[in-house]
């Protein structure tokens, strides 16, 4: 077998021809060989869609652009709905989900920036996409790209406005599994993103109940605490996680928590049921 040659510039892929919501779940099921991480994949399933049908200023076409919006997965376990989320939006081809980690794929049990065009980190293990996306959005500072630096909105910008009509600067997204709190980097983020207003950062943890410690007074006061505002959202509420995810007020970082209690069994949409399976650790 010819061994697998990322492109250094991708080219934009046709996506599937149903692009909408409904396409997920048959694309979800092409995605065998890591069940054990099915509902924390199902568990994100909704946020990543509404993050990139409705969010994120980026497109197949618009993958390097400077001003682009950064998505960090730093709940890198499991990322099959990533993965179909990807190809039902045209940044890879359907056909490399039939292959998960397979001698050729691209497609790894974690994402890998170098093999699977708009990834943007490698990430799985747990604890280190927000400091990485504290890390990124300083640059993008110091480069003049977003708002804070440049004191203007640009209109436009990478992908164009979205549903949601946002304009403006580039922002950095970051999706956290509950668990991943229980890493202490994440407070040290979490303190310094507050402390330097870091108004274009945006946190969303995916809050299912998997972590082992908890935090006093819900996730929410942990990040508020420091200075973070917060908005607590049923993660399977296209509309709520619209309106969490554009709710920041360019003073101070912005957290959404997308409350998926258990975990979702089935990916069918409208038809979640819940599992008494957790996975500490790896949420």
């Amino acid at each position: 077998m010819s061994a697998f040659v990322a492109s250094p510039v991708a080219p934009p892929h046709q996506p599937p021809t149903d692009t909408g919501y409904a396409a997920l779940p048959p694309l979800l099921r092409r995605i065998t060989g890591d069940e054990k991480h099915e509902p924390s994949a199902n568990s994100t399933l909704d946020v990543l869609w509404v993050l990139y049908d409705r969010i994120l200023r980026i497109s197949p076409q618009t993958v390097d652009a400077a001003d682009r919006d950064r998505f960090l997965l730093s709940k890198g376990h499991g990322p099959a709905a990533y993965y179909a989320v990807l190809a039902a939006k045209g940044f890879i081809p359907d056909a490399w989900l039939d292959d998960l980690a397979g001698p050729d794929s691209p497609l790894g049990h974690h994402p890998d920036r170098l093999l699977v065009p708009g990834v943007e980190i490698g990430s799985g293990s747990l604890g280190h996409g927000l400091g990485l996306g504290v890390g990124m959005l300083l640059g993008l500072r110091a480069q003049g790209l977003t708002d804070q630096a440049s004191g203007a909105n640009r209109a436009g910008g990478a992908g164009g406005v979205g549903r949601a009509g946002r304009v403006g600067g580039a922002r950095v997204y970051v999706l956290v599994g509950d668990a991943e709190l229980d890493e202490g980097s994440n407070h040290e983020a979490i303190a310094y993103a507050g402390s330097r207003q870091l108004a274009e950062l945006t946190a969303i943890v995916v809050d299912n109940d998997s972590a082992t410690h908890g935090w006093p007074g819900g996730l929410a006061s942990r990040f508020s605490v420091n200075g973070w505002t917060t908005t607590i959202v049923d993660g399977r509420d296209h509309e709520a996680l619209t309106d969490a995810l554009t709710g920041h007020d360019g003073v101070h970082p912005h957290l959404v928590v997308a409350r998926t209690p258990a975990k979702y069994a089935a990916s069918e949409p409208g038809e979640y049921t819940t599992s008494g399976s957790k996975e500490n650790g790896h949420a």
